[in-house]
């Protein structure tokens, strides 16, 4: 992979960003009876985390020395750990595809943990230490940044929707505390 372009190297994860974009484009036009922020939450879940974090989990197993090159960090036998990481965000993305807004929202949740972690490690080294490595700035960057905060924006976005459109009057009815329900029954 040394043999590309540095471009091409810093770019590729923003296919993740990309065709999960594209896909939800076309399939809210196709379906214009889905609320759209659904239908771009479940394309971002599965393509942008889901995808996303399963190229990195398999990056790291099958090519540990080659990602921690790409990345500009030191080998470590912590690359192992950073590829279960993904899978279980592979898994958190996967599962959001059929998932509630309030599910996605916390898949959106737990990946902003570790992303928003892993690019602030990014921005560190790049910045304290200039690594300007293809692996740590440009497109993994925007993926560790941006794939949390759309799934949350979209997820939030989902559930003001779902709680403004909601006419069930169970839920929208205040509680009645328990000595009162007591006292119309006697």
């Amino acid at each position: 992979m040394d043999t590309l372009p540095y471009a091409v190297r810093t770019a590729f994860p923003l296919l993740f960003l990309l065709v999960p974009a594209l896909g939800a484009l076309l399939s809210s036009r196709r379906h214009p009876d889905r609320p759209a922020a659904e239908v771009w939450q479940r394309w971002w879940a599965v393509g942008a985390l889901g995808f996303g974090s399963l190229w990195v989990a398999v990056a790291f197993l099958i090519a540990p020395s080659g990602m921690a090159d790409a990345i500009g960090f030191a080998h470590s036998p912590f690359q192992f750990e950073i590829a279960c990481a993904n899978i279980g965000f592979a898994l958190l993305g996967f599962r959001a595809a059929s998932a509630s807004a309030r599910e996605r929202l916390t898949c959106g949740l737990a990946a902003a943990a570790f992303l928003w972690g892993a690019a602030a490690g990014h921005l560190y080294q790049w910045f304290a230490h200039g690594d300007h490595a293809a692996g740590n700035t440009g497109g993994i960057l925007a993926n560790d940044l941006l794939i949390p905060a759309v799934m949350i924006a979209l997820a939030a976005r989902d559930l003001r929707r779902a709680a403004r459109t909601t006419t069930d009057p169970a839920r929208t009815a205040r509680p009645v505390h328990r000595a009162a329900r007591l006292r119309t029954h006697d």
